[in-house]
């Protein structure tokens, strides 16, 4: 038996030994994890709890619960709680302690990858940056510094847990943690130091007795017992499979759109796409999956990695601000529900997989001779096709799975949205467009004089800010014998961001992007005879998140010239002056303290200038909706509210469409007092804060679109061939159905389009087609009007009489709810 393997069966028994009454015992096979001697197969979705609120918790576990979803799985952010050394932080969004029970408090399990390097958008990849400054020190290798912090790190974690009993093998819902995180990406670039390092982690996790199992996603050859896992769009497809035959199928990330940075589209990934992947992920005896991310969330403060927008995955089930994201959610609810009647016989039967067609698949699970059930999967991306299985005919849209938990009624397909679409509305509940109550405070200019950090060379900007704020100024000053000489300004950088100021005026700014790296500077400049004063300001938009040698990247100005008609002048090695961060940030000006401790002047008293804080006061708006803080207006920069800063913000980078990648910025209510809310606004370039308005989000349209070739919800469907005797109409109870519902609080108000017969189009865009019934207003409105939820079967009966016969027939519904 392996050194690893006896650790982990060691740990497991002295957990079971000492946990005590309600403990369970999670263990695996090759067919899925084993709680109390149950295998499972398990929906699971990522919520991180620093990308909402304490306050949001409640709310976002419960809707993911109603998705179906067994357990809450969240990434464990060490630069979040151990900013400095030995000076940890568990309060408020970092208290992982009470996100975990709170699950635990709604029954759901939990799944913690404590990594600690976590990559996820997060900014240095969640690694503090006190460890670039250890001597010697080579992240994610075999390297003892880094060894030592880790395991100091991932030990403080595990033992909180196990102090507050949140392991399974305590009573608690933690049932699986991972260690590391996509290791397989970079492990051949650390060489020899890489499979040493790799065997270490999983020896030393293992060691530290949980109870419960660890995996590795992305590294197929994750020690033993370590489980491998994959991360991906398609692992029905990509995934290799377990590394022994004795480990299960899983599935940590499941990515339900893609995230997003500065200057990109939104990566939108359909509901149908997710649950195809899915069905075929379990079809082909996968048994857990979990969906990176259910809910995103909002990347507050200087948390993003390098590019990466404040809203985070905001295309998930659940939206940035908790939000049904419909259709998704309530199609992957059908599917969990779907796969959910197959247990019996796909945890304990036989299983076999046959041809259905060229392109065309089953696989097939058989208990005893009750049990059955079956997935019929079409592959064949471009048209329908209809199968023999079983005696029986089948039609499979494209690129979709049937689900047969009985192997002969269907009770879901991946590509038939019955789920209702819901569209987000924006209401302004507040323009701050009133001069009067904006107030201003000039970011000051720094010169070589101002500055107290010398060097004879250009320092680098990550080592030299220490995370401690985006900002490096970079002063020199210089003679010039020429009266009124033009020159070139030229800077290369390998920042994010470059403003220039030259004695004192804005002379010219540029930027890079996620795909270009090193932004060039060239600007006109006119120098003073004399004395000249040269600034410029490095920016970073958060800090890598990923790669090998991490503590080797490098950012800030790389060459400085000034080019003129009778020479070029290279700074590059010169007597410069830094200064870290913006004397507001220093002052805190965003605070109500920080705030008084400069000069506020009226908005637009003086000359406009790049870099300057703007404040005012404003109400919460009422009512329970989210709030969100528009600034379409404004260019780029940071934005705080009563001194919690709700992250960077950067309008000004268009997307290829032209647009803006975020206008809006979540303002959590806890955030916000009833009354004199403090908002001040960082503005590194021409912001315009009249044009700022503090709006509320909230669903007032509901929309579903179904015929009669759809399925009935999933929750009428009983285990059997539901078909009367004899007669294959189905029953009233298995008709497919339209279900509008609204959001709590409101209910349906007005139907903006009723239409049974073959109306055009979907839910975006709409209109009565050839065949109409003229009953099918009234109808839902009686049905539906003043009711938060309703439920019309598609069925001629339900509307009087069959407004034209031999033509299939859909329904669609458009609701507004008020």
């Amino acid at each position: 038996m392996g050194s690893w393997l006896f650790l982990f069966l060691v740990g497991l028994f002295l957990a079971a030994s000492v946990s005590g009454v309600g403990s369970r015992n999670v263990t695996y096979d090759g067919r899925s994890l084993i709680i109390d001697g149950q295998h499972k197969i398990l929906f699971s979705g990522s919520i991180h709890y620093p990308r909402s609120t304490p306050q949001m918790w409640p709310s976002l576990i419960a809707k993911a619960k109603t998705g179906g979803l067994d357990v809450i799985e969240t990434l464990v952010f060490w630069n979040l709680h151990e900013p400095q050394p030995e000076q940890f932080d568990f309060s408020g969004q970092r208290d992982i302690v009470r996100f975990i029970k709170e699950i635990q408090a709604q029954g759901l399990y939990a799944c913690i990858r404590i990594g600690p390097f976590i990559q996820g958008e997060w900014s240095y990849g969640g690694l503090p940056f006190w460890l670039h400054d250890i001597p010697g020190i080579v992240y994610r290798s075999d390297n003892e510094p880094f060894k030592y912090q880790m395991k100091k790190f991932v030990s403080k974690i595990v033992n909180m847990m196990k102090a507050e009993k949140l392991y399974a093998s305590q009573g608690g819902p933690i049932i699986l943690s991972q260690i590391e995180n996509e290791y397989g990406m970079v492990e051949a670039a650390f060489r020899d130091k890489g499979p040493p390092y790799l065997r270490w982690a999983a020896e030393m996790a293992v060691g530290l007795q949980t109870g419960v199992p660890w995996v590795m996603c992305k590294q197929n050859n994750a020690p033993d017992p370590v489980i491998n896992a994959c991360n991906g769009r398609r692992c029905g497809e990509t995934f290799p499979g377990p590394n022994s035959p004795n480990k299960p199928a899983i599935w940590t990330e499941n990515w339900t759109s893609f995230y997003q940075v500065y200057g990109d589209e939104p990566d939108i990934r359909s509901a149908e796409d997710i649950a195809f992947h899915v069905a075929l992920f379990i079809a082909k005896k996968g048994s857990y999956v979990n969906y990176y991310m259910y809910h995103g969330g909002t990347n507050f403060g200087r948390t993003a990695a390098a590019y990466v927008l404040t809203s985070y995955y905001d295309q998930a089930p659940l939206d940035e601000y908790g939000l049904f994201r419909q259709p998704k959610w309530g199609h992957l609810k059908e599917l969990h529900a779907a796969i959910k009647l197959c247990l019996n016989p796909m945890l304990s039967g036989v299983y076999t997989t046959m041809a259905l067609g060229k392109s065309q698949e089953a696989f097939v699970y058989r208990g005893n001779s009750v049990d059955c059930a079956a997935f019929l999967v079409n592959n064949d991306t471009r048209k329908t096709v209809v199968v023999t299985f079983q005696d029986s005919l089948y039609e499979l849209p494209p690129k979709s799975i049937s689900i047969l938990p009985d192997c002969k009624t269907v009770a879901f397909n991946t590509a038939k949205v019955s789920t209702q679409y819901n569209t987000r509305a924006v209401e302004t509940s507040k323009k701050l467009d009133s001069i009067v109550k904006w107030e201003e405070y000039k970011e000051t200019i720094p010169t070589f004089e101002d500055t107290s950090l010398r060097a004879n060379m250009l320092l680098e900007h990550m080592n030299t800010t220490k995370d401690n704020s985006d900002y490096l100024w970079y002063t020199f000053r210089f003679q010039n014998d020429f009266s009124d000489a033009e020159y070139v300004l030229n800077v290369t950088s390998s920042a994010h961001v470059l403003h220039a100021f030259v004695n004192g005026s804005f002379v010219g700014s540029t930027h890079g992007s996620f795909k270009t790296k090193t932004p060039i500077l060239e600007s006109k400049i006119t120098l003073n005879k004399g004395t000249n004063y040269i600034s410029l300001l490095s920016g970073m938009a958060g800090l890598p998140d990923s790669g090998a040698y991490l503590e080797r990247r490098v950012a800030g100005i790389n060459t400085v010239r000034v080019k003129g008609e009778h020479e070029i002048k290279d700074f590059t090695r010169y007597s410069w002056g830094y200064q870290v961060g913006l004397l507001g940030e220093k002052l805190q000006v965003y605070t109500d303290s920080g705030s008084n401790k400069v000069k506020w002047n009226t908005y637009g008293s003086s000359t406009h200038q790049r870099l300057t804080w703007y404040r005012t006061l404003f109400d919460a708006p009422a009512g329970k909706d989210p709030v969100t803080l528009n600034l379409e207006s404004m260019g780029k920069g940071e934005a705080w509210i009563n001194g919690q800063s709700i992250g960077r913000y950067w309008v000004s980078f268009l997307t290829p469409k032209g647009i803006p990648s975020q206008t809006r910025y979540n303002v959590p209510r806890s955030f916000l007092k009833r009354t004199d809310n403090l908002l001040v606004i960082q503005e590194e370039e021409n912001g315009y804060p009249l044009g700022i308005s503090i709006d509320t989000i909230s669903i007032t349209k509901v929309c579903s679109h179904v015929s009669e070739s759809h399925l009935p919800p999933v929750i009428s469907w009983q285990g059997q061939n539901k078909t009367e005797h004899n007669n294959s109409k189905k029953l009233h109870g298995r008709r497919p159905k339209v279900q509008l519902q609204c959001p709590p609080g409101r209910n349906i108000s007005r139907i903006l389009f009723a239409s049974y017969g073959n109306p055009t189009g979907d839910c975006e865009n709409y209109a009565i087609g050839s065949c109409h019934s003229f009953t099918s207003l009234p109808t839902i409105e009686e049905a539906c009007m003043g009711k938060r939820i309703c439920t019309i079967p598609v069925w001629r009966k339900k509307f009087g009489n069959d407004p034209c016969p031999g033509i299939p027939k859909t329904l669609l519904v458009d609701a507004q709810c008020t």
